[in-house]
């Protein structure tokens, strides 16, 4: 009797588990900062795309303008910080699947504090790549909610049409991320 109390509950845990990670990813399917289109395809909502970048050379720009740059290119995005100790520790991972893709256009999307920090990091770092400062905060802004940021490193990837075939991974190593990139 014991045994059967035990794998009942074991069966429930396991079932209830399951299920939350099911509704997380429909949530984030439904709910995130993209639109679905007819096709299952994602994009970004217009609050992300018009939100602020600033690119190295000071000129500022929209999220939109960015993507447009690289429309008929696979991208990965990887939304950083030079400030953050899990973006430098994972700038190896990075750097392993710039050469796996080197095809693949990196855009590196920062919430550093200044643009100075945010250039000292870049070379710092040696990130070779797409470089934009994002200009709203990262609690509470425009960028970071429309993409559900809750942590960083965070990488996506967008197909050549610029939707979202890929919205979240935290490691450049990540399964889903490579298949991904290799489906593309």
């Amino acid at each position: 009797m014991k045994r059967i109390l035990i794998l009942s509950s074991l069966i429930i845990a396991f079932t209830a588990c399951k299920n939350e990670k099911d509704t997380d990813t429909a949530a984030v399917a439904e709910t995130a900062a993209e639109t679905p289109k007819t096709d299952n395809t994602m994009t970004f909502d217009k609050a992300a795309l018009d939100d602020k970048m600033i690119a190295t050379d000071g000129t500022e720009t929209t999220f939109r303008q960015v993507l447009e740059q690289y429309k008929g290119k696979t991208v990965v995005v990887d939304v950083w910080a030079s400030w953050c100790p899990d973006c430098v520790k994972g700038m190896p991972k990075v750097k392993a699947l710039q050469e796996k893709f080197p095809e693949v256009t990196y855009l590196f999307l920062s919430y550093d504090k200044t643009p100075e920090s945010w250039k000292e990091g870049i070379a710092k770092n040696n990130v070779v790549g797409e470089h934009y400062l994002i200009g709203s905060a990262w609690k509470g802004g425009t960028f970071s909610e429309a993409i559900k940021l809750d942590w960083i490193p965070r990488y996506m990837v967008l197909d050549t049409e610029g939707n979202v075939a890929l919205f979240k991974a935290i490691e450049a190593d990540d399964e889903q991320l490579i298949a991904t990139l290799n489906t593309l």
